[in-house]
């Protein structure tokens, strides 16, 4: 144990701050924490399939893939290892306002707008697919309805003719005010993460690239391979399951206490 904080190698001690059911469910919503992480390789193929051929897409992804997830690695680390290290047991989900800590101002909100600009290009990159969806079902369910088809030009000075599509803006518009409503009534970062992260984990993160690289490489069923490929598989799953039951777990204790349009970690 640390000398100036409360610290263990097994993490909050039981009996003492939290009971046996309480950390079991803790230790849950923090796998769903990490599995979060794995987002990066739903995105992968999104970015990949945007860049020129020349040269090799795959080329390149590599590099960039061992550069961002280097540095993204070691911050995150630094930012738990550190941050436990620091604070022990006591360690908020919000390193930033965790502690009911607001001072200097301008400290935390200059670090608020930085974690907005870095979410800012994720969120967009995350949105091209549902945008894509919708907008293509509705063009080949109203085909002849110029509201969803038909793009408007309107010239800006210096700028050249710019086409809109009026459906695409508003549906758009009406689908960021909607998740930035449901953002502020569930400010319940560290469970809303946990249960996104297990949600997307193991179908994206798992089942799909494992079901087509068993069909390019066309492994025969019940061979070795196959097997452990399906093992994988399985165990991912019941890691879902669980990591998806801590975070629910969470967002009905968060629940309890909750104000509508507050802040909470």
């Amino acid at each position: 144990r640390g000398n100036h904080v409360t610290t263990s190698l097994t993490g909050v001690a039981i009996g003492v701050d939290v009971t046996s059911t309480e950390k079991i469910w803790s230790s849950l919503q923090a796998i769903g924490n990490i599995a979060f992480a794995y987002a990066y390789s739903i995105v992968l193929v999104e970015i990949q399939d945007t860049l020129r051929s020349s040269p090799p897409e795959n080329k390149v992804m590599k590099r960039a893939s061992f550069v961002g997830v280097s540095i993204t690695t070691i911050f995150y680390m630094l930012c738990g290892t550190l941050g436990y290290a620091a604070f022990g047991d006591k360690a908020p989900g919000n390193f930033l306002t965790g502690f009911g800590f607001y001072e200097p101002f301008w400290l935390v909100d200059f670090a608020n707008m930085c974690i907005v600009v870095h979410l800012v290009g994720a969120y967009q990159v995350f949105c091209q697919p549902i945008f894509t969806t919708v907008e293509n079902w509705c063009c080949h369910k109203w085909p002849e309805s110029g509201f969803v088809t038909k793009r408007h030009p309107i010239t800006f000075p210096s700028c050249g003719v710019c086409y809109v599509n009026m459906f695409r803006v508003i549906w758009r518009t009406v689908y960021v005010i909607l998740t930035a409503v449901i953002a502020m009534l569930f400010p319940f970062f560290n469970s809303v993460i946990g249960l996104l992260g297990a949600i997307a984990f193991w179908p994206l993160t798992v089942y799909f690239p494992v079901e087509m690289y068993i069909s390019r490489a066309k492994i025969r069923k019940f061979s070795v391979t196959w097997m452990w490929l399906q093992v994988l598989s399985w165990t991912c799953f019941i890691v879902t399951l669980l990591a998806a039951a801590g975070s629910i777990q969470g967002l009905v204790k968060d629940l309890q206490t909750y104000k509508p349009f507050s802040s909470a970690s």
